[in-house]
């Protein structure tokens, strides 16, 4: 396997799920952006706070920290405050996303043996990445899921749409 491959495709990876979630959220008002379906689910707006809160305490310093920063308060990320506008959290969502891509960039196949702690846990750098590329896309599966959920019949589908299988395989083997 080429490991320059591989860091190239994760990144490829992470921006596609990025993309994925973004075109969900636009689908979906200011209010519903913070809407809760039930007491214990988490708006589309605390998923997007959870996630780049991790994505902060994970990717920066990335190979010489603990992933878990003492700085991190992840308990806060479930909470919604009075300053927390959808504005200000896709401005959030975009630092998390580039401290990720950032320190993607900078790795060598040769870092990807390395081990590096989460919860000071031992983790070789390949490992972590992918428990973070399966992290981000079960929460981003549930902003889907939401935005969708929230939509409703306003919902424009983000893959093949249903019954439309055949006419998209038959394009892509036309080719």
């Amino acid at each position: 396997m080429n490991l320059e491959n591989y860091l190239k495709n994760i990144i490829v990876e992470f921006e596609k799920m990025k993309s994925l979630a973004e075109r969900a959220m636009a689908q979906v008002s200011d209010s519903q952006f913070f809407e809760l379906i039930d007491t214990e689910a988490n708006s589309i707006a605390v998923i997007v706070k959870h996630i780049v809160g991790n994505q902060h305490s994970r990717w920066s310093d990335f190979l010489n920290s603990d992933g878990e920063k003492e700085n991190r308060h992840r308990d806060n990320e479930f909470l919604i405050i009075e300053s927390d506008s959808r504005e200000s959290l896709m401005v959030y969502w975009e630092s998390g996303w580039k401290v990720l891509i950032d320190t993607l960039q900078s790795l060598s196949p040769d870092d990807l043996d390395k081990v590096i702690k989460i919860r000071n846990e031992n983790h070789f750098v390949f490992e972590a990445i992918n428990r973070q590329l399966t992290h981000y896309s079960y929460h981003i599966g549930e902003v889907v899921l939401l935005a969708k959920h929230l939509s409703g019949e306003n919902w424009m589908t983000l893959s093949i749409a249903k019954g439309e299988s055949d006419k998209f395989n038959k394009t892509k083997f036309e080719k």
